[in-house]
């Protein structure tokens, strides 16, 4: 391609209306007409990345294959697209201050007074380009965070503003905004869309094509309406209306022909009808499936679905490769003790132990593990979870009733420790073990070879503290072996009892790679010990 073609994706009225899902679903269409295609977030908030950000506030910290820890909307991308992403795909308001902070420290500026306009919106501008030169990309799709009109988001809209009018034909907007339903006047009201759009012509940008929200069919003449008050042409007004899955909105949006709308502004020839085969093979099997297993997944964030975002697309993606309807349980592990585990716990067919920082709900968590261990019942336990696993194994089995992990007590029996490197370290941000590190899973007999079917794998890491080696024959003497090592530290990354039904723990995050169309082998292998 000569030129790079760039498509931003904004949002109006409210926030949670779906730009990230529109983003990835159009660049899968795109993807599956034949160009290559890439998504980035740009973040209007002041946090260089997610990293050191509540999950209560902001869901999963999503980690990248580079090791940048970024919005879960990041995770959508790769689940769509199936293409990884990097640090490049995400870029916070913190980040662009601080670039160009450093420019000023450094003199780069020779004496000029630093502005928004135009420092700040210029790297904007060279973030988005960056993207396209980078990875030598057809399209690079840009959603910006946040809603039209916030405060935080306007040197974001400028930099949109000044990209199309540089860009061309080779960028166009899309603005994904709200058609309320009033049940009281039982109509559809426009008037918020609209307001939306005059905020966003107030600031430059006209939108080439508008993608509205609703719960409720639009006919042709609400359409219309839209498209003469807000300027946009009659065959670029679309709808989108709630899909049983977020794997539908792509064929909902292709089958009103967004993409090749887009194509034609972009003057992209359209080289063939997307290949969605796959896809739709997936959606149709999801959609009817029949058999059920029931999951009980412990954490400490489980009032906020997207804390586990990644978890709960991957047990999706696990139950279509094995035919049934994962019924997942969130159980919050603060709310689970010795009196109420197995009222709890007892119809569970696998136990899933989440991730997560800090002592609060730690007892939970290894109450869980208890008794899917001493009742053999299939379980998974990632990062913390592994963690959990262990410090139960040596207090229940092993008879060290104070051990513990340093991260929660100054323990006698240390089974968890903090990462050597990570002793010196002060600073919380960006500072833990991130992104693809190898595994060598170094027994062929065990679940995760089974699994995986190979020996050399690479998972992604979040974590400081590790399992402690000096424990590694004492434990495996009494039934819990490292099947899984990292070549070059020897960090044990995988955990099994061998005389249990299944029970694996490991220090990644496989739920990072989980995709659609390629469910990951671990927990593929979960869900099939669950159902058996």
């Amino acid at each position: 391609m000569a030129n790079t073609k760039f498509i931003f994706v904004t949002g109006g009225v409210t926030s949670s209306l779906g730009k990230g899902i529109l983003a990835a679903s159009l660049a899968k269409l795109i993807q599956a007409g034949g160009y290559s295609v890439t998504i980035q977030k740009l973040d209007p908030y002041l946090n260089i990345d997610p990293g050191t950000l509540n999950p209560y506030e902001h869901g999963e910290c999503y980690v990248t294959d580079d090791g940048a820890e970024t919005d879960l909307d990041l995770g959508h991308y790769e689940r769509f697209l199936g293409v990884p992403t990097s640090q490049a795909n995400n870029v916070t308001t913190g980040r662009i201050y601080q670039a160009v902070i450093n420019k000023e420290r450094k003199g780069d500026y020779l004496g000029k007074t630093v502005q928004i306009v135009p420092h700040i919106t210029d790297e904007i501008k060279r973030s988005i380009m960056l993207l396209g030169k980078k990875g030598d990309y057809d399209v690079v799709v840009t959603e910006i965070g946040g809603v039209v009109g916030d405060m935080e988001s306007l040197p974001y809209i400028e930099a949109v503003r000044q990209l199309k009018w540089e860009l061309g034909r080779d960028a166009l907007c899309i603005h994904l905004t709200l058609v309320p339903y009033l049940s009281a006047a039982g109509e559809l009201k426009t008037k918020p869309t609209q307001h939306s759009v005059k905020t966003l012509l107030e600031n430059g940008v006209q939108p080439d094509i508008l993608v509205l929200r609703t719960e409720h069919p639009l006919n042709d003449s609400i359409k219309h309406k839209v498209a003469l008050f807000c300027n946009v042409e009659r065959n670029a007004v679309f709808q989108s209306m709630d899909e049983p899955s977020i794997y539908g909105v792509p064929l909902m949006l292709h089958k009103q022909n967004l993409d090749e709308v887009v194509l034609t502004k972009l003057r992209l020839p359209i080289k063939k009808d997307p290949d969605l085969s796959k896809w739709t093979q997936q959606l149709e099997t999801l959609y009817n499936l029949k058999k059920k297993v029931k999951i009980a997944v412990v954490g400490k964030y489980v009032e906020l679905p997207d804390a586990y975002k990644s978890i709960s697309e991957a047990i999706v993606h696990a139950g279509l490769a094995n035919e049934c309807k994962p019924e997942v349980e969130w159980i919050h592990s603060e709310h689970i003790d010795q009196t109420n585990v197995e009222e709890i716990l007892k119809d569970k067919q696998g136990i899933l132990v989440a991730p997560g920082f800090g002592h609060r709900g730690i007892e939970g968590k290894i109450i869980a593990i208890k008794y899917a261990r001493e009742h053999n019942i299939p379980f998974l336990g990632i990062c913390l979870g592994m963690q959990c696993a262990v410090v139960e194994f040596a207090r229940n089995v092993m008879g060290l009733s104070k051990a513990n992990s340093t991260e929660f007590s100054n323990t006698p029996d240390p089974v968890i420790d903090i990462m050597e490197q990570q002793k010196t370290i002060t600073n919380m941000g960006h500072t833990m073990r991130l992104g693809s590190y190898p595994c060598n899973i170094t027994d062929t007999d065990s679940n995760a070879y089974r699994a995986y079917g190979t020996q050399l794998i690479n998972e992604r890491h979040r974590h400081r503290y590790e399992f402690n080696n000096d424990y590694l024959e004492a434990m495996a003497e009494k039934g819990m072996t490292a099947t899984g090592r990292n070549p070059e530290s020897d960090l044990v990354e995988i955990v099994e009892i061998k005389n249990h039904k299944w029970f694996v723990g490991v220090q990644f995050h496989p739920e990072y790679k989980s995709r659609f169309i390629e469910p990951h082998p671990l927990f593929i292998a979960f869900i099939k010990a669950a159902l058996e």
